[in-house]
């Protein structure tokens, strides 16, 4: 990839955050007015373990760029065993897009309770960065992804 090609890239990244930690860190992020890269799209779940691999999966078919769930810290889970389960989910996913030639970094879990708003941010722009540097998602999508539509399909 050329230089002029690199500073164009925008990386589209989706991250799944549970609602009672990553979300809420978010939430304190944005109250402390830290800076965070916009091209990250957030979605609000009751908890991670309600995150399927179809989701992950789905976004990665649909054009995202990387996507990462973001919860509770390990042995916090308000739902007891979901950001754990989540965890398995993930690896599992990372397994099959090395299969399909992908790079498992694209998709990734984080734990962080609600007062980690720095930390929320600095994950935004961790995964931001390093998907930059894989640079864009190798799947052609037919048209735009939007995390409204991976969401619709589990209705």
């Amino acid at each position: 990839m050329t230089a002029m090609a690199e500073k164009r890239f925008e990386p589209q990244i989706l991250a799944f955050c549970c609602k009672y930690c990553a979300y809420a860190a978010g939430d304190l992020a944005g109250s402390m007015r830290l800076n965070y890269p916009a091209n990250v799209k957030i979605i609000q779940v009751p908890c991670t373990g309600r995150v399927d691999m179809l989701h992950l999966l789905r976004a990665i078919e649909e054009g995202a760029d990387g996507v990462y769930v973001a919860g509770c810290l390990e042995g916090e889970c308000h739902f007891l065993e979901g950001n754990l389960k989540t965890k398995k989910k993930v690896a599992a996913v990372q397994k099959l897009l090395t299969e399909a030639g992908l790079e498992p970094e694209r998709v990734r879990m984080f734990n962080l309770s609600s007062a980690m708003g720095p930390r929320f941010a600095e994950i935004a722009t961790e995964m931001t960065e390093a998907i930059r540097q894989l640079g864009p998602t190798p799947i052609i999508s037919a048209g735009r992804w939007s995390a409204a539509a991976i969401m619709e399909e589990e209705k």
